[in-house]
């Protein structure tokens, strides 16, 4: 799962070299955590956030055809947005 959501997201962005999924165990399946250049967020979330939810859906189908559940969180550097 995890590289599913690795190679849809280093299709998409222009700094594939950045894209980092973290795999991280939780009590009823697993979180995704993606991380992309701060330039590249918006290309991963997409308009009205429908690539995001694309994936989501993607991401949903693979963990149930493996009997587990699955979340994907998209991290945004927050540390540009410090006053």
């Amino acid at each position: 799962m995890k590289e599913l959501i690795e190679y849809i997201a280093k299709s998409i962005v222009d700094k594939p070299e950045e894209v980092v999924v973290i795999e991280v165990p939780a009590e009823d399946g697993v979180i995704l955590k993606l991380q992309v250049a701060p330039e590249d967020t918006g290309k991963v979330i997409g308009k009205e956030g429908r690539i995001a939810k694309a994936m989501r859906t993607l991401l949903r189908v693979s963990a149930i055809r493996k009997g587990t559940r699955a979340t994907l969180e998209i991290i945004s550097d927050s540390s540009e947005n410090d006053l």
